[in-house]
């Protein structure tokens, strides 16, 4: 079994938030979804669980930060192919994202962009050629 990874992320609508996944490709997984909670499917080892904030504060006794004004972490996606790095940046922000919060990143052997939810998680998407990956590419020295 691959090792599986659960981003648990609160949210302060969960049907706007659900509809926004699924905008950007994530499916529904009704067995682990509730009115309190969506289990939003992105791959067989990526999940993401969408919470109220009261189920988020079930699992944690420190405040829930507000990602529209701080930011804890930074998610990203792969992507297949420049195209499919655009065609996700795209539909989030027709779902009602906001589209490149961050600048892109753009190298001969990668191209990456990125998009905030309308809960404020940043997230990048970023597709790389590791045949083109120079052996100490010029990012490593930023």
């Amino acid at each position: 079994m691959p090792r599986m990874i659960f981003l648990n992320l609160p949210v302060t609508d969960l049907k706007r938030a659900t509809a926004f996944y699924e905008a950007i490709g994530a499916t529904r997984n009704p067995q682990f979804s509730d009115d309190t909670g969506s289990c939003m499917v992105f791959s067989e080892a990526i999940y993401a669980m969408l919470t109220t904030h009261d189920k988020f504060r079930q699992f944690t006794p420190k405040p829930i930060a507000d990602a529209k004004t701080s930011n804890q972490v930074l998610f990203c996606l792969s992507a297949d192919s420049r195209n499919e790095v655009d065609e996700i940046v795209g539909k989030a922000a027709a779902a009602g994202g906001v589209a490149d919060p961050s600048p892109k990143d753009e190298y001969s052997f990668m191209y990456g962009r990125s998009f905030e939810d309308p809960d404020g998680h940043m997230w990048g998407v970023n597709w790389l050629d590791m045949a083109a990956v120079p052996a100490k590419p010029a990012m490593a020295n930023a």
